[in-house]
């Protein structure tokens, strides 16, 4: 049989599946996606509203990911990069903190910021260089413990972890505790500091959509859901079945595959609010945070601070919060909005729209960067894929699909010979 001529399925049409549909053109297959949607992306998109250009959920590219240089064209994305470093409103104030090393204009707010001791600063350079000289497999071997615990014996100050650390971590976490591997703090951290934070200049949607524009081979069955899969047959939730000689599942396989009912992955939630504003509170391209116990809102980000291919008069406002403590809609919005008057000095917004985001973050342990192709199979003909395999991140769902197309390769060319 030649390769084109193998009926290879792909559950999902997330970064993940993309990715794996990349690989298997690249190797002569002609692979098909079914996607329970009408759209690409997964957990990665964007919606037009009002003329604003809303992700689903604050969303960014850390251009340093090995994964994404490999897969994405960074230049045809139009990425608008962010400044390193956070604005962090304290006291009615914004004091202003990042890396002066990289950006020499973060300098002086930096050293007078008032955030950390001066050990604090010093111990923030050290951690940059050990980092930058660490390799990211070494990252993933070293022995896990909580990111807390990492800093606490790094030597950072409690007031340091709970006024930056805490609520810049907490973000990309989802979780505000910071119990979540060190291994994925140092990850972060190490991309942080050998890259950019970016957005598309069309919203993080592009990022699959650059993905799928390049595929010329792989069929996609849109608002299609899959309800089992088993070896050589993919059932769907009409009925239909598709002969399949591989399935390569980017979902949760828990609902599809019949003997793994108990080993589903648990997921951390957000909630995402959109504002539309007058004018903006932080000048910079810099993320805002508000480093104080039980308030809902995590960080805010003005989207209009960087470039957009949507034009409009006003600036848009996100809102991200970790717990949303189950308030209503109205509720929340009504909180949220007392607080950002009552910490960042915003007394005029509008809402525009909330994205209750359930399966924002797989909830891991035993974090890992790599796998083997071999790794990916879970039965004879069906393969699994997803950031939940590795860690959350937009490189490890890159990664994972990768491999999982590998696999499937692999397992063909053992087959012929």
């Amino acid at each position: 049989m030649i390769n084109k001529e193998y009926k290879i399925h792909i559950v999902g049409a997330g970064v993940s599946g993309l990715v794996a549909a990349r690989v298997l053109e690249n190797n002569g297959f002609s692979p098909v996606i079914i996607e329970a949607t009408d759209t690409v992306g997964g957990r990665v998109k964007t919606d037009i509203v009002n003329g604003f250009q809303l992700d689903h959920g604050f969303q960014v590219l850390l251009t340093a990911y090995p994964a994404a240089q490999k897969y994405l064209d960074f230049k045809s994305l139009e990425l608008q990069r962010f400044l390193p470093g956070a604005s962090i409103f304290k006291n009615k104030e914004q004091k202003i903190i990042g890396d002066p090393l990289r950006d020499f204009s973060l300098l002086f707010s930096t050293l007078f910021s008032g955030i950390g001791n001066f050990s604090d600063k010093l111990k923030i350079l050290k951690l940059n260089s050990y980092l930058k000289k660490k390799k990211v497999a070494s990252i993933f071997t070293d022995k896990e413990q909580s990111t807390h615990s990492y800093l606490k014996n790094y030597g950072f100050s409690d007031k340091m972890i709970s006024e930056f650390f805490k609520p810049f971590f907490s973000g990309i976490f989802l979780e505000s505790e910071l119990e979540t591997s060190s291994r994925m703090f140092e990850f972060v951290y190490k991309m942080f500091g050998e890259g950019d934070a970016a957005i598309p200049k069309a919203g993080i949607q592009a990022i699959p959509n650059q993905l799928q524009q390049n595929l010329n081979n792989t069929t996609f069955l849109f608002n299609t859901k899959v309800a089992a899969i088993k070896d050589g047959i993919v059932t769907l939730t009409n009925g239909e079945k598709l002969e399949s000689h591989f399935s390569i599942i980017t979902a949760d396989a828990s609902n599809l595959i019949s003997n793994l009912k108990n080993q589903a992955t648990n997921w951390k939630s957000c909630d995402t609010l959109y504002f539309e504003t007058e004018n903006r509170i932080i000048q910079k391209k810099l993320i805002g945070l508000i480093p104080k116990e039980n308030t809902l809102i995590n960080n805010i980000f003005y989207h209009t601070s960087l470039k957009t291919v949507t034009k409009t008069d006003k600036e848009l406002l996100s809102v991200t919060i970790i717990d949303s403590k189950n308030l209503s809609e109205e509720k929340l919005v009504a909180e949220v909005k007392k607080e950002l008057k009552e910490y960042c000095s915003i007394d005029s917004c509008t809402f525009i729209k909330r994205y209750k985001i359930p399966m924002a973050l797989p909830k891991l342990t035993n974090l890992q960067y790599e796998m083997l192709p071999s790794e990916t199979r879970l039965t004879t003909q069906v393969f699994l894929a997803g950031d939940a395999q590795l860690n959350g991140s937009l490189n490890a769902a890159m990664i994972s699909g990768e491999r999982a197309a590998l696999g499937v390769i692999e397992t063909i060319s053992n087959t012929i010979s």
